[in-house]
């Protein structure tokens, strides 16, 4: 049995394009991208925190240190520029790698600086 874990997250990335007639996808700033480790051509969520839209896509590659996010093709209906989205990407791993598993959650500043970055969300008080 696998279950689906969440890999990586690039939270509160700012768009910064939104091209319609590009073909689809997603562009990311590359070092966003190692960084983070989604994988060019990767499935991504995106979550618009700024509007409630939902979508997935997939990762491409924007050069690196530029700080674009551009939502592209039909998804370009779904963010514009200024949006304030959540971008997260999910692995299936096995029971056995769930003991000693981790994900990367990578924290953006309005320009889409990284503030910080960890590997676990905190606990959610009552």
């Amino acid at each position: 049995m696998q279950s689906m874990m969440l890999k990586a997250k690039l939270h509160r990335a700012r768009v910064t394009h939104s091209e319609l007639e590009y073909e689809g996808s997603c562009a990311i700033d590359g070092k966003l991208l190692d960084l983070s480790g989604i994988r060019e051509y990767e499935q991504i969520h995106i979550y618009n925190v700024t509007n409630g839209e939902r979508f997935v896509t997939y990762a491409i590659r924007a050069e690196d240190g530029s700080g674009v996010i551009s939502v592209n093709g039909a998804a370009a209906h779904k963010a514009a520029p200024g949006d304030i989205v959540i971008i997260a990407a999910f692995v299936g791993l096995s029971q056995q790698e769930l003991a000693s598993y981790k994900p990367t959650l990578v924290y953006l500043d309005a320009h889409n600086n990284v503030i910080r970055s960890a590997n676990a969300i905190p606990v959610q008080a009552a």
